[in-house]
């Protein structure tokens, strides 16, 4: 039903609108069965790279190149890959079963033999029993599990998800994060994911290539991201650390290695002086927020019994202190890009 997993390699790829580059010479490398998210804010260049990589964005310059073949100037159809659009774009007037059959319709596949495969495609995703439904009288995760399906039935070796998770409710969502996951691990296909969700990022992938302003800013598992980002941008966009600036360095250190200590307790290492401006109860932990002297605002994560034994209150002076050695020296961002970007979506 599926193809054989390819490599993906992207060398040097552009995308240039007008005076506007919204894919700046990105290479990168991702191996053949693995589950990559592209992650970034809107107008990072994510959603542009994806659609070039399926042949319906064309390239400014530079090169696809799937498995051993230069894809780079083929049409959609012969490059082995195969999309899921956000707005699943299926065919409202079709049944569940000639929507998923669609594409081996088009290639002059018999009736017979199409509607085989796309009964098979229907019961992988756990919907054969809606197959003569039409897609409006399907739920949003319905039809995100048919227009999976008819991505799958021209046998890929690449399957591109663009945010195919961002029109379900939160319930949802986490379900269907799981379903998706399940089904790469059952393929074995290789499958690139474009989302702005940190958290289904860091559940889904095995490589999450995180990128600000048209470049590729860190590229790595979930856990090397999360425990050793590279740069300001990446530390702040995956969230929960404290960006803290020290003798003329920058560095990161996680919310939860941040320890707590009131003025005139003994403070071993870097630390930073501030006042409790904010206090909030998360169930499994307690965030007290910190405006650190000089106008940095951080927070620190602590346990129930660590917040029950220190009891902070807001307007309290404290000191946040950390070790040396769980924090990460942090580049310069190669653009002033911020977290919260309100640009359009490229």
């Amino acid at each position: 039903m599926t193809g054989k997993a390819a490599a993906l390699e992207l060398v040097q790829l552009s995308k240039v609108y007008g005076n506007v580059t919204a894919v700046d010479a990105v290479n990168l490398k991702i191996p053949a069965g693995s589950y990559c998210c592209l992650l970034g804010p809107s107008g990072c260049g994510k959603t542009s790279t994806l659609r070039m990589i399926a042949g319906h964005e064309s390239v400014s310059s530079g090169d696809i190149i799937v498995g051993p073949r230069n894809v780079t100037d083929l049409p959609p159809a012969h490059r082995s890959t195969a999309m899921m659009f956000q707005s699943y774009a299926l065919f409202p007037h079709l049944s569940v079963l000639d929507n998923v059959a669609f594409a081996l319709k088009m290639r002059g596949v018999a009736k017979v033999e199409r509607h085989a495969e796309a009964k098979k495609l229907l019961e992988l995703v756990d919907m054969q029993a809606y197959a003569a439904r039409l897609p409006p009288q399907l739920s949003g995760g319905q039809q995100q599990r048919v227009a999976l399906a008819r991505a799958l039935i021209t046998s890929p070796q690449i399957l591109l998800l663009d945010e195919p998770l961002s029109a379900l409710d939160p319930f949802l969502r986490l379900r269907m994060r799981t379903e998706l996951k399940r089904l790469q691990r059952e393929l074995g296909i290789s499958f690139i994911h474009v989302t702005h969700s940190q958290d289904e990022a860091m559940a889904l992938a095995d490589i999450v290539v995180l990128m600000n302003a048209g470049k590729i800013e860190q590229h790595a598992s979930p856990r090397e991201i999360f425990n050793h980002p590279k740069t300001e941008f990446t530390a702040k966009f995956i969230g929960g650390h404290a960006v803290i600036s020290v003798d003329g360095e920058t560095y990161a250190v996680r919310n939860d290695r941040l320890i707590l200590k009131r003025p005139g307790d003994a403070a071993n290492g870097p630390s930073i002086t501030g006042t409790v401006n904010e206090v909030e109860y998360q169930g499994t932990y307690v965030r007290v927020a910190i405006s650190a002297d000089g106008g940095t605002d951080i927070s620190a994560q602590l346990t129930e019994d660590q917040y029950d034994r220190a009891n902070y209150r807001i307007g309290e002076r404290v000191i946040a202190t950390w070790d040396p050695s769980q924090a990460s020296l942090l580049k310069s961002s190669r653009s002033s890009v911020t977290v919260r970007s309100p640009e359009p979506a490229i």
